[in-house]
């Protein structure tokens, strides 16, 4: 793997050995964190023209923040990697920002203001002061995790990732009514009191009776003759649980094999939550017998011959595994990384991350831009349906 030019093999060195020794992993985290590019650009990108990206997070080992953020970053750096074989010239700036950290000190220094692009922050305290400077000197910022922030509805220069439960849900209904059509949805109380997913199967509900769609409720608990009513004979059905835990889909399972057994003539499909996605080792058989589709803002495919090549390049270049967490780190700091320095290099100033604007396939998280307000930012809009067929496929749909 090639480094940005102020890496060079000694940074390289200290990389190996953060992971081989952990005695010198202070030592060269910190030294990654403050090592600072001496290329210096002179204007902002133009279309074609050398990007110049800076990383405001975390980058340390003393906590799970530190570690998650380092992870991030080497997939960034993985992404300037391939881009460079593609290309594209990039120069990238790295700063350590804690979260005890002022970031106006970090904005001080001498490259920050030469930056096209600034990745960060990862603390809603820093937002406002990274959004101020950004709009002085026209620079696009990408806020890659989950803040809320209300800068990015009054800051053309801001575009955020982290999609609300609110925002989740109503994109996830949308596109529930269109893959559903002609569809009778039946939603099953679990009788889980700790469940949150009322936001959704109350959101989806109202949308039905607005289009003067029925459908029907019935209760995990419910015995076989109620349990089967529920059922179309007419219509192929869809299952909506009100949980998202395991425990539970497991009984409902148990109750559509039995109904399936009874009514062998029934179409019954699934529609599930992003926690299932833990679940799947587990029930997979069932998951391609009801053909299950989970919503998600991203898919971790471990069957993908691309996520295979990325975890073998990410083994190679830091000898290490990737963190076991949904999604990976390295993979979101590769997708986020080639879709904005790619897109800043094709359109220049003028990018805005809109749909197919890029012509980049993510490995693990899709993203398309749209503005949230007259004269604000822009919020990530992309979702993924994972479907899993009854011919033992999977398929990713991304919108």
């Amino acid at each position: 793997m090639i480094y940005p030019r102020f890496f060079g093999n000694f940074v390289r060195d200290i990389l190996k050995f953060m992971i081989m020794k952990s005695i010198f992993r202070h030592i060269s985290l910190l030294f990654v964190a403050f090592l600072v590019s001496s290329t210096h650009v002179d204007a902002k990108s133009e279309e074609g023209g050398k990007v110049s990206v800076g990383v405001m997070l975390p980058l340390h080992d003393f906590n799970g923040d530190g570690r998650r953020m380092v992870e991030y970053y080497r997939g960034v750096l993985m992404a300037c990697d391939s881009l460079r074989h593609n290309g594209v010239s990039v120069d990238v700036h790295a700063w350590n920002v804690a979260e005890e950290d002022d970031i106006t000190k970090t904005l001080k220094e001498k490259d920050a203001a030469k930056c096209d692009l600034i990745i960060g922050p990862l603390y809603s305290r820093q937002v406002k002061p990274l959004a101020d400077f950004a709009a002085k000197h026209d620079i696009k910022v990408l806020i890659p995790f989950s803040i809320k922030t209300d800068e990015v509805e009054r800051n053309q220069h801001l575009f955020q990732v982290y999609q609300s439960p609110e925002l989740f849900n109503t994109l996830v209904i949308e596109r529930f009514l269109e893959r559903y059509k002609g569809h009778h949805v039946i939603f099953v109380d679990c009788n889980d009191s700790t469940s949150r997913k009322g936001i959704f199967t109350f959101g989806l509900r109202r949308r039905l009776e607005a289009m003067g769609l029925q459908y029907s409720i019935t209760n995990v608990k419910s015995g076989e003759e109620y349990f089967q009513k529920a059922f179309s004979r007419t219509q192929p059905n869809v299952v909506v649980l009100n949980t998202g835990r395991s425990p539970e889909l497991n009984l409902v399972f148990a109750k559509l094999d039995n109904l399936n057994m009874n009514y062998p003539n029934l179409k019954i499909k699934m529609f599930g939550y992003t926690e299932w996605m833990m679940y799947t080792k587990y029930n997979i058989d069932h998951y391609y017998k009801y053909q299950v589709t989970i919503p998600a803002a991203y898919h971790y495919n471990v069957l993908s011959s691309r996520t295979a090549r990325f975890q073998q390049k990410y083994r190679w270049n830091f000898h290490a595994d990737m963190i076991q967490a949904l999604p990976r780190f390295a993979i979101t700091g590769f997708d986020q990384a080639f879709f904005f320095i790619r897109g800043l290099y094709l359109y220049g100033g003028g990018f805005t991350g809109a749909r197919g604007s890029v012509g980049y396939t993510p490995i693990q998280s899709p993203l398309c831009f749209e503005r949230k307000a007259i004269g604000g930012g822009y919020q990530n809009k992309s979702i993924v349906f994972v479907q899993y067929d009854e011919g033992h496929r999977v398929e990713t749909i991304q919108f």
